[in-house]
């Protein structure tokens, strides 16, 4: 099956079973290797992307799903010369300990700001549903609640 989409800006297809997982066409068929494969299930969210703006875990999102989508992976979130305020907290805040799950934190937390431009720890609790086997989540609520910060300013400019 063919399936045309747009990836980080770029328009792409791709010859594929129509039921194999979008993350599997990220990363073996176009090479995007930032979107992480963490447990298939849908559970952890180390595989979050944005398809049209919305956060999904890629995973369980059959390729197919993504004719003629808008999607976005943690390469195209922001480069090393302009970070999302997003990429920039977390930089800041020095979040990552083993960084294998962050990709995909900062992808939900992306979305969520697109969201709710000042999350409470509630929101965030409610939203950021995403697993960490380091157990950074003090540093990454502080992040989001920096690159909220961030964001407005960058709105304010």
């Amino acid at each position: 099956m063919k399936i045309s989409f747009s990836i980080n800006g770029q328009k792409k297809s791709v010859e594929t079973d129509g039921d194999t997982p979008l993350l599997w066409v990220i990363r073996d068929m176009l090479d995007l290797k930032g979107t992480k494969f963490g447990c298939g299930k849908a559970a952890c969210g180390a595989c979050t992307v944005h398809v049209d703006g919305e956060s999904i875990r890629s995973c369980s999102f059959a390729a197919k799903w993504a004719e003629g989508r808008e999607i976005t992976t943690i390469e195209g979130l922001g480069t090393a010369e302009d970070p999302h305020p997003v990429q920039q907290a977390w930089i800041e805040e020095i979040v990552p300990q083993c960084g294998y799950c962050q990709p995909g934190f900062m992808m939900a937390t992306a979305a969520l700001l697109d969201k709710v431009p000042s999350p409470t720890d509630e929101d965030i609790d409610n939203n950021i549903i995403n697993v960490c086997r380091c157990g950074t989540y003090y540093r990454m609520r502080k992040a989001i609640h920096r690159a909220a910060e961030i964001k407005k300013s960058n709105t304010n400019t």
